[in-house]
């Protein structure tokens, strides 16, 4: 099976404008989940919330090793995938307002942010479901010879799921240019992966459909980016899928309606202690590449543009009630 341990590749080369590129985008979704859950608890952003806190280095490195013109397919937690692909922050929470200047019209809300100019394909609410729609994009554009990747991210708890299977399937036996991208995070919901699956070593699992399969710690930015790199080049050369396994960690509970009461508080700040951003930060000032006004800048350009994200959600507007029942059907046409 062709399987192998990404962790142990020597980490891209670490430059000081590279090295606060990354510690600013990872900073960037940082904060906008921390603004989600103050909107969420003050009652203006409503229905689900799934918060990235913790699993920022995975997002920033596999996007990072993407070009314009490839296409991403994110799950339900996707609003740093949203952000690092090019949405703004302004447009996210405007969604998630609900108003109409939102990325989908405020029609989809936290789990369903769309938007095709930056060819970002959801935000999909259901377990899995982006696979299938990734394994299609990857389709059209080999059957239209465009050198296009298609990235769908997923988490541990769809490997369990049917479309996973018959996906990996089809993408190996046709050679699509689909990287699958598993966020390993430990839990589906409230499961642990040891009690949902026989087999815990998913790139392992992976390979079982003669695709090339990796691991990685998705708590390090640099490596992840380094693995997302090798693979995203293997893709695009025409060898076919590749999988990668960012093993990674969700600080917060599953959802804003999660009691927690499947995990233990010292396991959860166990992992605290790898913070992709902290280390990262620790990394920077060791090696000489970042200064204290460095950081402090990243942080107010940050919450600057945070701020200015709340306030242009706060002044969008609402949908016309007369316009409920728009999208939901076709306009009837006459001949």
């Amino acid at each position: 099976m062709k399987t192998k341990r990404a962790g142990k590749r020597k980490a891209s080369a670490l430059d000081r404008d590279h090295g606060l590129h990354l510690l600013h985008a990872m900073i960037r979704i940082r904060r906008l989940e921390e603004k989600c859950a103050e909107l969420y608890t003050a009652t203006k952003i409503r229905g689900f919330l799934h918060l990235y806190d913790g699993e920022e280095a995975v997002a920033v490195g596999v996007l990072e090793a993407l070009t314009p013109e490839d296409a991403v397919v994110a799950t339900y937690r996707e609003h740093g995938h949203a952000l690092i692909r090019g949405v703004s922050a302004g447009c996210i929470l405007a969604e998630m307002y609900g108003k109409q200047e939102g990325c989908s019209r405020g029609r989809g809300g936290s789990m369903h942010l769309f938007d095709d100019k930056t060819r970002f394909y959801g935000g999909n609410a259901i377990v899995g479901g982006g696979i299938p729609l990734a394994v299609g994009l990857a389709l059209a554009d080999k059957m239209q010879n465009r050198p296009r990747v298609t990235c769908c991210f997923f988490g541990d708890g769809a490997v369990a799921e049917g479309e996973f299977h018959e996906s990996m399937n089809l993408a190996s036996l046709w050679k699509l240019p689909v990287l699958f991208l598993c966020e390993n995070n430990l839990y589906a919901m409230g499961t642990a992966l040891k009690y949902s699956e026989a087999v815990t070593d998913l790139a392992r699992k992976a390979a079982s459909y003669d695709v090339v399969s990796a691991a990685v710690d998705g708590m390090d930015v640099l490596a992840v980016e380094a693995a997302a790199r090798s693979a995203v080049e293997a893709v695009r050369s025409g060898e076919g899928p590749c999988f990668l396994e960012c093993r990674t960690y969700r600080f917060r509970a599953h959802s804003m309606f999660d009691p927690e009461l499947y995990r233990t508080r010292a396991e959860v700040e166990e992992w605290k202690k790898r913070c992709p951003i902290e280390t990262f930060t620790q990394r920077l000032r060791a090696e000489g590449l970042m200064s204290d006004s460095d950081l402090a800048r990243i942080e107010r350009e940050v919450a600057r543009e945070i701020d200015e994200a709340v306030a242009f959600a706060e002044a969008c507007t609402w949908e016309p009630l007369e316009d409920l029942t728009r999208f939901v059907m076709s306009e009837r046409r006459t001949a």
